[in-house]
């Protein structure tokens, strides 16, 4: 599956850590958007195909390059499987890119048209923000995901990725690069930087040249990056995530859904971090968790009341819950779980400890899951389903940035459809104003 490349073995040329500033990758990109952002939509599209062809084709060198990111972590590292890339990974990654080809540019889109009393021809039309920069952690993927979701919609990016990953997204990156080049457009169209941390505030403080930050990663880096930067920010928040099992639910579909979100995938924002179970339930439900933790080895923090169920269940790996146990995103197979008296209490302990990310409940009674719905204050909020939902691909949007957790501009997928702002248009004929 090898074939010759152009791309250097883990030493992409925008990731040396020699240089004094980043301010020339930064004015690089810049002009490149401009050309992006002129770019036919149909060339975009190719582009895309052409690099999931790329990628198809240099499986085996992207599993090396990333192998080499793996042999550097510690196997006990609950970010190694968001590091990992394995066939089924690229695979799945391809069609991503395949799948934001076949989507609708967003941009050039009218969104209001009216002429004013003057005579004046008004158009507002959504437009391509400009230079997206990105800051991520551990994952790979997201590498392929920005840029797809960046050229598709007409905007440069600045990639500012973690050194844990930097063999598979210097790659990655390079093969990107060969496909601009085959499309006739600039290599800083995409743009990775490198990754000695000593670089991130100067990005954060380049309002000349980026337009906007999106941190991708631990709560840590998310608040680093609200704290510092003067570039306007969009979070994609950590996802502190509950699941309320109300005492009409139906037990079975409530283990499945509760396990699933938990084990599928822990090291990811969208999986299960507390279980709220209805005290009138609570005895029959937490030891039905049993098997399907235990075949995880899911560590367990309980409250007074979970513990002592859970405890006469023989669970092994269990833990008395302290008060930061709770609100914690636990990224690894591990969860707090807390008994409550009914909806309003489990309302109010969302309310407390709730990231806004994805929050679940699980019910038979359609008047308390419309009062969950619309009390939750969560970027997306479930009933009778898991968690685990809460991805751009999954939601039709092909991929995503991030889930975004506040209320300005995006929430939820930070998708295609967002990486856009407004133009206002105005076609005049010697008009002025008196």
């Amino acid at each position: 599956m090898i074939q010759n490349s152009n791309v250097t073995d883990g030493q992409n040329a925008h990731n040396t850590t020699g240089q004094d500033s980043i301010v020339p990758q930064l004015k690089a990109t810049q002009l490149a958007s401009v050309r992006i952002r002129t770019t036919p939509d149909a060339t975009k599209a190719a582009l895309l195909n052409d690099l999931a062809d790329r990628v198809l084709r240099q499986m085996d060198v992207i599993l090396a390059e990333n192998q080499k990111d793996l042999d550097r972590m510690d196997d006990a590292d609950p970010k190694k499987d968001r590091l990992l890339l394995n066939e089924i990974r690229i695979i799945g990654l391809a069609q991503s890119l395949r799948e934001v080809a076949l989507l609708p540019d967003p941009t050039g889109r009218v969104l209001l048209e009216r002429t004013l009393e003057q005579g004046l021809r008004m158009q507002k039309i959504a437009v391509a923000l400009g230079v997206v920069g990105v800051i991520y952690e551990s994952r790979p993927n997201v590498t392929l995901d920005v840029a797809a979701l960046c050229l598709r919609s007409g905007n440069a990016c600045v990639l500012k990725g973690g050194k844990e990953a930097s063999f598979s997204n210097s790659y990655l990156v390079g093969l990107i690069h060969e496909s601009l080049r085959a499309f006739e457009l600039p290599e800083a169209a995409v743009m990775l930087l490198p990754t000695n941390r000593k670089y991130v505030n100067e990005l954060l403080t380049a309002t000349r040249y980026v337009d906007i930050i999106i941190p991708r990663g631990s709560e840590s880096l998310i608040q680093f990056v609200r704290q510092n930067s003067m570039v306007p920010t969009i979070e994609t928040g950590a996802g502190v995530c509950h699941t309320y099992v109300e005492q009409s639910a139906d037990l079975e579909k409530a283990k499945a859904i509760v396990i699933n979100a938990k084990v599928s995938r822990p090291s990811v924002c969208n999986s299960l971090d507390t279980v709220l179970v209805d005290r009138v339930v609570a005895g029959t439900f937490l030891p039905t968790l049993k098997e399907g933790f235990m075949a995880y080895h899911v560590e367990i923090f309980a409250d007074e009341e979970a513990y002592a169920i859970l405890k006469e269940a023989n669970y092994p790996s269990l833990v008395h819950a302290q008060p930061e146990d709770f609100g914690r995103e636990f990224l690894d197979y591990k969860c707090s779980v807390k008994v409550v008296g009914g909806l309003p209490e489990a309302l109010a302990h969302i309310q407390e400890y709730s990231s806004r990310h994805s929050e679940a409940i699980v019910s038979q009674n359609q008047d308390i899951i419309n009062t969950f719905l619309d009390s939750v204050d969560a970027a997306a909020v479930y009933a009778n389903a898991s968690t685990r939902f809460t991805d751009g691909s999954v939601f039709a949007l092909g991929a995503e940035i991030g889930i975004s957790t506040q209320k300005l501009h995006a929430r939820g997928p930070f998708a295609l459809e967002k990486l856009v702002t407004e133009k206002w248009v105005i076609r005049g004929d010697g008009q002025i104003r008196k």
